[in-house]
């Protein structure tokens, strides 16, 4: 049986997986992601940035699936960043720099870009690679000063890139989207099954049985 491998160790992307009925092996990764961003240059592609990401952190835990004896997987890697006023933001990692792009980009739009990569894998090699990556237009809200601090105070948007989220505290400012919302989340559907096409598994294979009863 295929195993749909997830290079990541966020809970959001784990949920939507889950919740769309496949339960993927996880294996983090474990790049230097500042480094293979300055290894890229200032003047590369804000889309060719999160795909290189994403394809680096799917790379990354091939050696660790050859030594569990996986031999039939496909690995999906994935990196979101938000672009904003010409940059990319990650995660802002203090309440400083959370709150400072939140009172930048409170009332306006802003495109999550996410990056993707899927590695077909059989017998420990890569036979297969496919990469691309979604964009949704962001629409925040504006919250109250009560309402920012209280939701930073949470930690919440200090390790999520773009300082939110949709599917939880940050939910609450974020008026709408014009694209896909799970990739927003951090991983989109709609563009997994089409690369799943295109390393010839289909995603109804990595759907997990029902329980019984």
């Amino acid at each position: 049986m295929t195993r749909l491998v997830l290079a990541s160790a966020s809970p959001a992307r784990l949920s939507v997986l889950r919740a769309a009925g496949v339960e993927p092996l996880v294996r983090v990764s474990g790049v230097d992601e500042d480094a293979i961003v300055a290894s890229l240059g200032p003047d590369t592609a804000p889309e060719i940035v999160v795909t290189e990401l994403a394809r680096a952190k799917a790379a990354d835990v091939l050696p660790r699936l050859r030594d569990e004896g996986v031999h039939d997987a496909v690995v999906v890697g994935c990196d979101s960043m938000l672009h904003i006023d010409g940059k990319l933001q990650g995660k802002p990692g203090t309440v400083e720099v959370a709150r400072a792009r939140w009172q930048s980009m409170a009332g306006r739009s802003a495109d999550l870009l996410t990056g993707h990569s899927l590695l077909r894998v059989r017998d420990g090699e890569v036979v297969a690679q496919a990469s691309a990556h979604s964009g949704t237009t962001v629409h925040f809200g504006t919250p109250t000063d009560a309402e920012l601090e209280a939701y930073l105070a949470s930690g919440e948007p200090l390790q999520v890139a773009g300082a939110f989220t949709l599917d939880s505290l940050g939910g609450w400012f974020v008026d709408r989207l014009e694209g896909d919302p799970s990739s927003v989340i951090g991983i989109g559907l709609p563009l997994v099954r089409r690369l799943l096409g295109e390393v010839g598994v289909s995603v109804a294979d990595l759907w997990s049985a029902p329980p019984p009863g």
